[in-house]
């Protein structure tokens, strides 16, 4: 038995509270990890899960032992990192997770200088707008705009996303163009909603101007959960569409999308990079980690601040 190999299979068993699940992570059957924390069960004379046909739940003797195995691990990466070899050039494969128009606009552009100075880091890299479980989909690191609900997710903060209120000319002129956000409740004119991966909810937003607040739902005619088909519909003069600036800015400079409710403001959103709270922060990690946050503070001045 490989005592390492069976601690990261035990590992992930206990992250991913599946075998199956942790045997897909780790790119090995199910026997193979079965096999390997049989082995370090009989090694270590404990039970380290109770297992049914349906469930895997880690022991108490099981839960203690993570613990020490968890930091042991991150030890074994550390001093292999510390190398100098690898800690100028950390490598291996990171499975991220980005919202779409985020990607599209803002970190896949950028990625030539990531690469440029990490070339033999692999992303793996998630491009949608859902709830990413990232202990059970084996995922690095994710970055999502909104509060975070999970507070026991480690993060930090890139910044915060200003919205603004915008309609394509098309829409416009069949609509017409509404002066007061109230208008937006009247029954000539539709809203595009989206669809929040964390609560399946459409939420109405809220406006503000000089102490009055207004909270506006709108009539949709189109509800979507991406961003990147959110910004389509809104182009594809489906209707009113509430955008942060950089996603808002391209369209308006070109003529295809028009602001509107400039003298309101609408609530600022704030941007994580979040990662799990017990995986360590490997070099790889790390590195990734501290390129989005620089890559937010050259960007953010012009598309996240007012």
């Amino acid at each position: 038995m490989d005592r390492f190999d069976a601690m990261q299979a035990f590992a992930r068993v206990v992250e991913t509270g599946s075998f199956t699940k942790a045997a897909d992570t780790l790119h090995l059957s199910r026997t193979s990890v079965t096999q390997l924390v049989q082995q370090l069960e009989a090694r270590l004379r404990v039970r380290l899960f109770n297992r049914t046909t349906r469930k895997v739940n880690v022991t108490a003797d099981g839960a203690a032992y993570y613990e020490r195995v968890v930091r042991l691990l991150a030890d074994i990466d550390d001093a292999e990192t510390s190398l100098s070899s690898a800690s100028a050039a950390p490598r291996g494969r990171l499975r991220v997770d980005v919202p779409s128009p985020l990607a599209r606009s803002v970190l896949i552009p950028a990625l030539p200088d990531f690469y440029a100075r990490y070339p033999d880091i692999q992303l793996d890299m998630g491009v949608s707008d859902r709830k990413v479980d990232l202990i059970d989909e084996n995922v690095d690191c994710v970055v999502r705009g909104g509060e975070l609900t999970d507070l026991s997710l480690m993060a930090r903060r890139l910044g915060d996303l200003h919205l603004g209120v915008y309609a394509a000319p098309a829409y416009l002129q069949r609509a017409g163009v509404p002066v007061h956000p109230r208008e937006l409740e009247d029954p000539g004119h539709r809203v595009v909603g989206y669809r929040w991966a964390r609560t399946g909810k459409v939420f109405p937003y809220v406006l503000q101007r000089q102490g009055e607040t207004l909270r506006v739902s709108g009539h949709h005619a189109l509800v979507v959960d991406d961003g990147n088909a959110y910004l389509a519909a809104g182009l594809a003069g489906l209707g009113v569409l509430w955008l942060p600036d950089y996603m808002a800015c391209g369209p308006v400079r070109q003529g295809a999308l028009v602001p509107l409710f400039t003298d309101w403001q609408l609530e600022s959103m704030p941007m994580y990079i979040a990662w799990p709270p017990n995986r360590h922060v490997s070099a790889k990690l790390r590195v990734f980690i501290e390129w989005v946050v620089e890559v937010a503070g050259e960007w953010q001045p012009a598309h996240m601040t007012r």
